[in-house]
């Protein structure tokens, strides 16, 4: 059994040479506004949500992106309503929002 429902890697990896990167395309303000959302919502712990932030995952040409386990889904984000949408579909109904899937 896993420690957490749903483990949430936010990639907050930032290109010195000016290529393309997350950080650059606004997931450091997408990771606090999730992590931020689901303390609100009463959602992290143990047993519920962690999301944590993590370094490259070489698809900056896809970015910004996070991947939610257990389920290894891949979503391409640009604003709140995308993550407050994973967070509906995905954390709280267990359904992939697949408009997002990288």
């Amino acid at each position: 059994m896993n420690y957490y429902k749903h483990h949430i890697f936010f990639c907050l990896n930032k290109r010195d040479d000016g290529q393309q990167c997350c950080t650059g395309s606004g997931s450091e303000e997408m990771f606090i506004y999730m992590k931020s959302k689901i303390k609100t919502l009463d959602l992290n712990g143990a047993s519920q949500v962690r999301i944590n932030r993590a370094g490259c995952f070489d698809r900056c040409g896809e970015g910004p992106l996070l991947v939610i386990y257990p389920e290894a889904t891949w979503y391409r984000f640009i604003d709140q309503q995308d993550i407050d949408e994973i967070i509906e579909s995905h954390i709280l109904q267990g359904r992939i929002v697949e408009r997002l899937v990288v």
